[in-house]
């Protein structure tokens, strides 16, 4: 993936990001990432990549949802889905729906999957358009930022202390984003 936004750059980041906000399962942010990283390089800015992620999000998902809307429920007719995912579809957009909105942003299957069906539960446009555009502006930014300062300091880290150095703060960090995994779920199920 990080071959083909060196390659092509923006416009690659640009497509990929957003065809799978429209729907289509695809690496968006994995690209990001890749980017935010390239960036970091000094390869691409990273004002720009920022932007030209948040961009697509907020495209394609309005993409996806005006599928949803036209063509959805014809395709959940056909697969016969329509008694049962309908009016559950309908009443959870109607209770969850700007949150739910802003928070599949940053959750891979639904990005792929919530502005559609946000389309054929009918949800109101301007509400899914808002809440649309603050998660991906805040996925952008936050998904951008954390790739180009950890590319940055992986790439300091290198450079210092060679690429074994390099993996021992990877290594680190990972053992530290584990560490707190378990932590959080020992304070959740403990009384």
């Amino acid at each position: 993936m990080s071959g083909f936004v060196h390659h092509y750059g923006l416009f690659a980041l640009f497509l990929i990001v957003m065809l799978e906000s429209g729907g289509v399962p695809l690496p968006g942010e994995t690209a990001l990432i890749a980017a935010g990283v390239l960036a970091s390089r000094g390869e691409l800015n990273p004002v720009a990549v920022i932007a030209v992620a948040a961009t697509a999000a907020i495209v394609g998902d309005n993409l996806g949802y005006w599928i949803g809307r036209t063509g959805g429920r014809g395709v959940l007719a056909r697969f016969q889905l329509t008694a049962g995912t309908l009016p559950w579809a309908e009443g959870f957009f109607e209770r969850h729906g700007p949150k739910t909105i802003f928070i599949a942003r940053f959750l891979s299957v639904l990005r792929v999957t919530a502005a559609w069906m946000a389309g054929v539960s009918r949800m109101h446009w301007w509400t899914f358009f808002l809440w649309n555009a603050a998660g991906g502006i805040c996925w952008a930014l936050v998904v951008g930022l954390v790739s180009y300062y950890a590319g940055q300091a992986a790439a300091d880290a290198i450079s210092h202390y060679g690429l074994i150095g390099g993996a021992a703060l990877v290594v680190l960090a990972l053992a530290g984003v584990v560490g707190f995994h378990f932590w959080r779920k020992r304070l959740v199920e403990s009384p």
